[in-house]
């Protein structure tokens, strides 16, 4: 037996701000909810940044490598462009999702996922590389703070892009229900949010963490 949330709507009309209370709106709801969710998600971060500031300096690497001598800034940022391509390509699923167009919105996850891939094996090359070289997060305190940091965001792109691949499912099987749309527009959130996250690893570890 199917929910009323099984219903189809129209994504057009999804309130996600409004002055006036219009009645309960299950949607901007769970919108308002996963934005708690984030919130918490940022303190999870803020703290990795924290470790990782204090144990930036080069004490803190005793004889290992410092990032000056391992971090590979002109590699992280043809991830930087590959993330930030993912997200314009969920942007536009999103904008195909108010016209009610299936086609475009699935092609956009599809476009996001495929640069969110590139991302994650930019990633694994570039830490399988490091660990080559005897980069390893037990070498000293800063490496297991760069780690733990840029990790914890790799795992975090890992589980959006399998969240894609659900809602690729979902919109073929379900259509746009209210459930698969209040399920979009969270992964849009979480998605832009760590493009965020990671345009500040880019800057205070792999560019500050280069120059220093």
């Amino acid at each position: 037996m199917s929910s009323s949330h099984d219903k189809p709507v129209d994504p057009n009309q999804v309130v996600l701000w409004s002055d006036d209370y219009e009645g309960h709106d299950v949607i901007s709801t769970r919108t308002f909810g996963f934005w708690m969710y984030i919130l918490s998600d940022g303190m999870l971060f803020a703290t990795l940044f924290a470790a990782y500031g204090v144990l930036s300096y080069s004490h803190s690497y005793y004889t290992g490598p410092t990032p000056a001598q391992f971090v590979a800034p002109w590699y992280t940022f043809i991830q930087t462009m590959a993330l930030f391509l993912s997200v314009l390509a969920y942007g536009f699923s999103m904008a195909s999702l108010k016209t009610g167009s299936k086609a475009g919105v699935i092609n956009g996850i599809i476009a996001s996922m495929v640069l969110g891939i590139v991302f994650v094996g930019l990633d694994i090359h570039d830490v399988l590389r490091m660990i080559s070289i005897g980069v390893t997060p037990e070498v000293s305190g800063g490496l297991s703070a760069f780690y733990a940091l840029t990790q914890v965001h790799a795992a975090h792109i890992f589980v959006g892009l399998i969240w894609m691949l659900v809602m690729l499912y979902q919109i073929l099987r379900k259509g746009f229900t209210e459930d698969v749309v209040g399920r979009l527009i969270s992964l849009r959130m979480f998605w832009q949010f760590q493009a965020v996250m990671w345009v500040f690893i880019y800057v205070f570890v792999y560019l500050w963490g280069y120059m220093s």
